[in-house]
């Protein structure tokens, strides 16, 4: 039961500590800082003739580096099949007039800097970059470098292309960008996954935790009862006390099978239900450990109704009787109180003999004798 014990606490101790390493962990991390982004509404006027058509939405996402004001003026995408604006001898056809103008530009082929920078140096007052084809309206704040008064805006793949098609049949299209409302990002796709990774080990080890001290929790009420079936168990076996005079302490007589040394005066000897007796001090340990006697293999703890497995509890189950049982000995021990002070065995033997008696009234045992002669060549005290 000390081992248990000593297990649990060293589980427990670890649990926690991984538990508390996990949290400080998780509040020494900084994946991502909480960042704005804005949304722009967009007012998208075709002109058709003398009837002008206009469309009013929150369609589109500022550049994270991207001026934050309202802008105006006509969208022009650049000349040439090629519409990502990479290059910097780029073209725009626009007119020749002082007008605003905004550039339409594809997404693709360089980098959002590249694109912005050689729209600006053309002159527009605003860049407007649409997604890659099969991403329909989806957008995204993009990340580039500031550039001063020039608004930059990415609109779905949809809407771009359907404006450049509106452009490339005649039609003049003007815009009006104005600022949107406001959404703070707190979480990236990397903080996610730390979150993700973390919560999974956190619930990995309060599952360990739990499930240890169920366990453990089901062992120590295992041990409980087993104490209690062995102490009965135990108070059924007879002691005697060797005295001169007796057959066994004849130079000719038995030796102990177990520690094979001869009985002597004062040895206190336990005898089994199958009437062979040893040393108590060289029995109880064997009997914990294999459960069977020594000599003619009679399984001695089954006999007295108990159930143990003995190739997995030997040792813990010796650790636990040392404890329970007064007078049981490791293996360890065995044969080291032999040669004891004849007045030291004689009060031990009684207050021993005294508890076994008292034992066995407890749990009613009718079958108890006075002596149990192991052979005939045995006879009563």
């Amino acid at each position: 039961m000390n081992h248990l014990k000593v297990g649990t606490h060293r589980n427990n101790a670890a649990s926690c500590w991984l538990l508390k390493l996990s949290f400080l962990w998780l509040l020494s991390q900084s994946p991502c800082r909480a960042s704005a982004v804005w949304t722009a509404y967009m007012n998208i006027s075709f002109h058709v003739g003398n009837r002008v058509l206009s469309e009013l939405g929150e369609t589109g996402v500022f550049g994270r580096s991207s001026a934050l004001k309202r802008v105006v003026g006509v969208i022009v995408p650049p000349e040439g099949k090629i519409q990502n604006a990479c290059h910097p001898n780029s073209s725009f056809n626009r007119s020749k007039t002082s007008e605003a103008w905004l550039a339409l530009v594809e997404r693709g082929g360089c980098t959002f800097t590249q694109k912005i920078k050689v729209a600006t140096e053309k002159g527009a007052s605003g860049v407007i970059i649409y997604n890659f084809p099969g991403t329909g309206n989806q957008v995204f704040p993009m990340s580039h470098q500031p550039f001063e008064d020039t608004v930059v805006v990415m609109i779905g793949n949809l809407k771009g292309t359907e404006i450049l098609h509106l452009i490339r049949k005649g039609v003049r299209v003007t815009v009006m960008i104005e600022v949107g409302r406001r959404h703070i990002i707190w979480m990236n796709h990397y903080f996610v996954s730390f979150v993700i990774v973390t919560t999974a080990t956190l619930a990995y080890f309060i599952f360990y935790h739990i499930r240890r001290l169920w366990v453990a929790r089901i062992q120590n009420r295992r041990w409980q009862r087993l104490t209690v079936d062995l102490k009965k168990a135990f108070g059924q076996l007879q002691l005697r006390v060797l005295k001169e005079g007796d057959v066994e302490v004849n130079p000719n007589g038995d030796s102990c099978v177990v520690c094979f040394e001869l009985y002597k005066p004062n040895d206190i000897v336990r005898i089994l239900t199958c009437k062979h007796f040893f040393h108590k001090n060289c029995i109880d340990p064997w009997i914990l450990a294999h459960g069977t006697c020594p000599m003619c293999k009679c399984d001695i703890l089954k006999a007295l109704g108990i159930k143990v497995d003995i190739e997995n509890g030997t040792e813990p189950l010796q650790v636990l009787m040392s404890n329970e049982l007064p007078g049981t000995l490791l293996a360890s021990e065995e044969g080291t109180n032999h040669d004891l002070p004849p007045a030291e065995r004689d009060d031990k033997v009684t207050h021993l003999e005294e508890e076994e008696q008292q034992t066995s009234q407890a749990y009613n045992q009718p079958n108890s004798v006075a002596e149990v002669h192991p052979s005939p060549r045995q006879h009563d005290l």
